[in-house]
């Protein structure tokens, strides 16, 4: 469910907005509007600088899981300081890895050189012999030896399939033509080069003892970027405050949740020079949204912020979707073996990922374990048939789902079943907004669609209600009755000839809208069913490469062990990537049905901003 929230109108001296802040902060429970803010070239160096101290916060807390962290080392004086060290050792780092690549790179190029000293060149440059180095293609080396002139030496230094390094010796300083690339050797030859990078290595080692101050001084940090953030909450507050009387006076438009709200009422009535308005906050102010679900529905606000919170005023979807993505991702995976790789995965995010994983961790347990419920009853244990595994014979009745028989007209009913949960959410969130009258449209069109789902959907899987089929009375009565209101009452304020065209065109919209819809639930089955088939081809695979196919009877041990490890192998990497790729077809697919054809029938709007309440910062 959404928060209720209250808004505050709120007048104070200008003077005093730092101080007002300042308590506010404290109190940290009021947010403050600054939507529409643009950042001056000051304020955007404020956001780089807490935007640098955020990396160097993430790179550390990498860096204190490395072996190369020492927690025996002083701490900085303040979090300034800490931040200097780290951002000395990385801009070195940074230069070092850089001239080491420079280096490798080089000495690569000239390894085909061999050892050479540049002085004893020099040397014999100054007692007349002139060396010039040059690369050619072999044929084209071939030749240049054989046309080489008198008193001038070829001296063959290196070669490789594509070209021949060579050194052209003369005398004097006469021009000499040579069909090849001229180069010029560094002061350094590849062993010298390597020694070099060896010794930046040292260097770059020697910085894991700044990297450590900066580390364990990660709080020191955490504070100065708070005290930014602080900084930049009063920027903001202060560039989007309406100023009145020659900007002696600041208004302001806060928020604060109904529940702590009297604490907010408490502050504003003490503090001296101020005067306020409250009311409680409706559909149409721009409030920020804070959502306030059980433990089990929260786990899924992880899903829903990745498309976008719901409007103040409207419904919160959390504890509804929660169930069908749950369902969904099981449905999609459709292996309890799979499950279980995933729940051991969610388990040790749980207890090694730390708190910021938590959530995640146990959403990935909950549907893990969904998955793996699911995956016994549609009877696949990492390809293989449970049935089979219990000792049930071929066409022997089993308690299990025939997935690829009996699934497919089953996705096509759960999405049947969603889409008819969005529809009456609708209708209901309209009704509250709007009035029962403006709902006659869409009340009218579920009506049909409910009456058609139960006398002839609820048949075709062997149920049915005495007394309403496709041929009852009471199914053609409910039937006109939808149809009245959607044709006719869509709008009870227009002209019933006019709503009849409205009302026509609405159904054609409906009808295709509706087919699109539901077809898109058979990529449950389609998923489910590719995850399943490609485990089983994974299995035969290993089984028929391998010959254990074929039995080990009369197989000699080594043979045998032989045949059991490549089959491991094949199974290994044939289930690691099936399990990869169905993870994220079950990751992505329910949550595409829940934003896309859920939320559409559900009538979802978004909210444009999160609460988010002035307050003391860690970091």
């Amino acid at each position: 469910m959404i928060s209720k929230m209250i808004r505050y109108d709120i007048v104070l001296y200008a003077g005093e907005q730092e101080h007002f802040v300042e308590e506010l902060r404290t109190l940290g429970l009021m947010d403050i509007t600054t939507t529409g803010w643009e950042p001056s070239e000051s304020d955007r160096a404020l956001l780089f600088n807490i935007e640098a101290y955020n990396k160097a916060l993430e790179f550390l807390a990498s860096y204190r899981t490395s072996a190369e962290y020492n927690a025996n080392v002083d701490i900085c004086s303040n979090g300034v300081e800490a931040y200097e060290c780290y951002d000395r050792a990385r801009a070195e780092r940074q230069r070092l890895v850089q001239e080491m690549a420079r280096l490798e790179k080089l000495a690569d190029e000239v390894a085909p050189w061999g050892n050479f000293s540049t002085s004893d060149i020099t040397r014999l440059a100054d007692q007349g012999v002139v060396m010039r180095f040059f690369t050619a293609q072999p044929a084209a080396f071939d030749k240049i030896v054989e046309e080489a002139a008198e008193g001038v030496t070829i001296a063959e230094v290196g070669r490789t399939q594509s070209a021949v390094y060579f050194a052209v010796i003369t005398t004097d300083n006469r021009a000499i033509v040579i069909d090849g690339q001229e180069v010029r050797l560094p002061q350094m030859d590849s062993e010298a080069l390597r020694c070099e990078v060896e010794r930046l290595k040292t260097e770059d080692k020697a910085l894991d003892v700044l990297f450590s101050r900066a580390a364990v001084s990660s709080e020191l940090i955490a504070g100065e970027c708070g005290k930014l953030k602080e900084q930049l909450q009063g920027l903001k507050v202060g560039a989007m405050a309406q100023r009145e009387a020659d900007g002696r006076l600041l208004i302001l438009e806060g928020w604060a949740e109904a529940d702590t709200a009297t604490k907010v009422d408490a502050l504003l009535q003490e503090y001296p020079n101020l005067i306020f308005d409250r009311r409680d906050a409706t559909i149409d102010d721009d409030a920020p949204v804070k959502l306030k679900n059980n433990k089990f529905a929260r786990l899924f606000e992880l899903i829903g912020s990745m498309y976008a919170l719901p409007k103040y005023g409207t419904i919160d979807l959390t504890a509804i979707f929660g169930p069908f993505y749950m369902l969904f991702f099981a449905i999609c995976l459709c292996d309890a073996g799979y499950g279980l790789v995933l729940l051991a995965v969610g388990m040790v995010l749980l207890f090694k990922g730390g708190q910021s994983l938590r959530q995640a961790a146990w959403l990935s347990i909950v549907c893990a374990s969904t998955a793996v419920a699911f995956g016994v009853y549609a009877n696949s244990f990492f390809g293989m048939s449970i049935s089979e595994m219990l000792g049930y014979g071929p066409g022997e009745p089993t308690p299990f789902l025939d997935f690829q028989q009996d699934f497919f007209s089953v996705s096509l009913a759960i999405g049947v079943f969603q889409i008819l949960v969005g529809m009456a959410i609708n209708i209901w969130m309209k009704a509250k907004l709007f009035g029962f009258t403006s709902t006659f449209g869409l009340l009218g069109w579920f009506i049909i669609l409910l009456s058609g789902v139960l006398a002839v959907g609820l048949p075709m899987f062997d149920m049915a209600i005495p007394g309403f089929d496709a041929s009852s009375p009471v199914f053609y009565a409910s039937m006109g009755v939808g149809a009245a209101l959607m044709l006719l009452l869509n709008n009870v304020k227009r002209n019933p000839l006019i709503n009849l065209g409205a009302g026509l065109w609405d159904a054609y919209n409906n009808i295709t809208g509706l087919l699109s819809d539901v077809l898109s639930y058979i990529r449950l089955f389609a998923i489910g069913l590719s995850g399943g088939v490609l485990a089983q081809v994974f299995n035969s695979l290993a089984m028929g490469l391998s010959g254990l196919s074929e039995g080990i009877d009369g197989s000699a041990w080594y043979i045998v062990a032989a045949q059991i490890v490549a089959a491991s192998i094949i199974l290994l990497i044939g289930h690691g990537i099936n399990l990869f790729m169905s993870a994220i077809s079950s990751f992505v697919h329910p949550m595409r049905l829940t934003f896309v054809e859920f939320y559409k029938n559900a009538g979802f709007e978004m909210g444009q901003r999160s609460f988010d309440p002035v307050r003391k910062m860690d970091k």
